[in-house]
């Protein structure tokens, strides 16, 4: 039996160990696609930009207003593949915390089967002294049996 506690500590170790990968890969999944809404927000705000400079610019704006604004677009480029960036990063770090949770997983799996495999020894050779202290009970009876109906035969 002590065989089927460690087996079942270390199943109950892998199933948490499991569950903390199953954690991180889901704060992954947010922060990822906090950081997709940030991209496309980003994205949002320089085409609103863009479409109302090309309107302003008709109106006569000056060289330094123009180069003011095309700083600003040029660091609002920047701030958006800085993100790309970083949600090229979370989705490397999605990816690794998916191999883990698999692993995890099949680690799990392989307990689970080794404890069944286990159980059912243990059940087979269970059934096996059954089996044979039945038998022994019912020989003993034959011999009780055929003992008393020996003596009844003898005169």
């Amino acid at each position: 039996m002590s065989a089927l506690k460690s087996i079942l500590l270390a199943i109950d170790v892998a199933t948490r160990q499991r569950d903390e990968v199953g954690k991180l890969l889901a704060q992954i999944q947010r922060n990822w696609r906090g950081a997709q809404d940030q991209i496309e927000q980003l994205e949002s705000y320089a085409a609103d930009t863009e479409s109302k400079w090309a309107v302003s610019s008709l109106e006569r704006a000056t060289p330094e207003v123009m180069q003011h604004y095309y700083q600003f677009m040029q660091r609002l480029q920047q701030a958006i593949g800085m993100q790309r960036q970083v949600v090229g990063g979370l989705e490397q770090e999605f990816a690794a915390a998916k191999k883990l949770l698999l692993g995890a997983d099949i680690r799990l799996a392989s307990l689970n089967q080794l404890l069944q495999k286990r159980q059912s020894g243990i059940q087979r050779l269970q059934a096996g002294r059954d089996q044979k202290q039945l038998d022994e009970f019912a020989a003993m009876q034959h011999r009780r049996l055929r003992a008393s109906l020996d003596t009844l035969d003898t005169p």
